[in-house]
């Protein structure tokens, strides 16, 4: 990428930033912190600035844009899809972001008690000689997915300065509380107008993804009887006790650190519990929808055989599906799939094709109708201090997007 376009994705990247997005679980507001509208109606002038169509902005603080089309000959519409926020795992406020020129292959020293080591993250290593972009160890950084976000806007201006550059129409769009899983929401996939698209929210160079979990939530609630314990013998209902018992007799070695790729699994995300009550909040992952079926039904299946031991509501469990495997949807418009391949290998990048443990919005968008795989944005150790991206593989997925607007427009001849 020439010096001019390699500085205007660096310096979007470091803005983005340096805007405070942070979504929050479990509230019904939407967006669900106010401060996300903050990138949003910057992104919005900064389309409108760089000469994208029809840049708009809804009630609900998601932001399109399009770049025109340069060819007369009928091109299917494509878009390409990142989220604002960044995840309440771990602050973003006041990201103060490092450059490292050259890395050097070594330990980088984030502040005085924190360093970020190859004997702990051994994938940063293939990164020698490269630029990384870290925190100081007090945030994360937000390259989930304002990496992405930038990447995007760096091709369509690009695009749009190079009309030469034979093309179809493409559009973009940016969506708020996709870590809170809520990014698809009230996504306008009719007003969006693509045929697919394509997120830039994966991890490291060369990812491909267009299988992930199906997942569901799970939460199961225990109401105890609380009776002095010194004569609580047959009377006393100890409802944390039984949300141990619970929690014993799912598979203990399906949980997410003791499995990988298409392994599914039972996480505990969080517990709460006395003797008069308590509250085990579960997600459930699986790619295999068989297997994720079998799973949601084991776990309503254990709180059926407790509340059986009680002549009256002890226990309380719900399942609640949030999203599916994408690989349903996409395979309908494979092409989508075929041309980002290619484009990979054109830019000199091998294709890391493999399921995604987790979600993104392209999962829920796919069964919305947009089927959308997930390309890499170059990020690694996201939610937490340690993360960092590399420049130059924010520079190929730049040209990634590019290519792949070529490759549309050419195999549509």
């Amino acid at each position: 990428m020439q010096t001019e376009w390699r500085e205007k994705l660096v310096n979007r990247f470091l803005k983005y930033v340096s805007i405070y997005t942070e979504s929050e679980a479990f509230l019904e507001k939407f967006p669900s912190t106010d401060r996300q509208w903050d990138l949003a109606n910057y992104l919005v002038e900064e389309l409108k600035s760089i000469g994208l169509e029809d840049v708009s902005i809804d009630e609900n603080g998601y932001v399109f844009g399009y770049v025109p089309a340069t060819v007369d000959h009928e091109v299917p519409t494509i878009g390409f899809v990142s989220h604002m926020d960044t995840s309440p795992d771990f602050t973003a406020e006041n990201v103060k972001p490092q450059i490292w020129e050259n890395y050097d292959g070594g330990d980088i020293k984030l502040n005085e008690n924190m360093i970020l080591s190859p004997s702990e993250f051994p994938e940063i290593s293939q990164y020698k000689g490269q630029t990384i972009i870290t925190t100081d160890g007090t945030t994360l950084l937000g390259a989930d997915d304002k990496a992405g976000i930038a990447e995007i806007v760096t091709a369509a201006e690009y695009l749009v300065a190079h009309p030469e550059i034979k093309r179809g129409r493409i559009a973009v769009g940016f969506t708020p509380d996709e870590e809170v899983g809520r990014g698809a929401d009230f996504f306008n996939v009719e007003k969006f107008g693509a045929e697919w698209g394509y997120t830039m929210d994966g991890s490291e160079i060369g990812e491909l993804e267009y299988e992930n979990f199906n997942a569901a939530s799970a939460i199961v609630t225990f109401k105890g009887k609380s009776v002095h314990p010194g004569y609580a013998k047959n009377k006393m209902i100890n409802a944390a006790n039984l949300a141990m018992e619970f929690a014993s007799q799912l598979p203990n070695d399906e949980v997410p650190e003791l499995t990988d790729k298409r392994e599914g699994f039972f996480h505990l995300a969080k517990m709460t519990g006395s003797v008069t009550e308590a509250k085990l909040v579960y997600i459930i992952r699986d790619h295999d929808m068989e297997q994720y079926e079998a799973r949601k039904a084991l776990f309503l299946q254990i709180a059926a055989d407790i509340q059986e031991r009680f002549d009256h509501e002890v226990v309380v469990a719900t399942v609640e599906d949030q999203y599916f495997n994408m690989i349903e949807k996409v395979k309908e418009k494979f092409q989508s799939v075929e041309l980002a391949e290619q484009a990979l290998k054109d830019c000199g990048v091998t294709p890391n094709i493999k399921p995604i443990r987790g979600g993104t919005d392209g999962a829920r968008l796919s069964f919305m109708g947009l089927p959308c795989p997930n390309i890499f944005a170059g990020g690694h150790n996201f939610h937490g201090p340690y993360e960092y991206v590399p420049v130059e593989s924010m520079e190929k997925a730049t040209e990634i997007i590019v290519r792949i607007a070529e490759l549309t427009a050419e195999s549509a001849k």
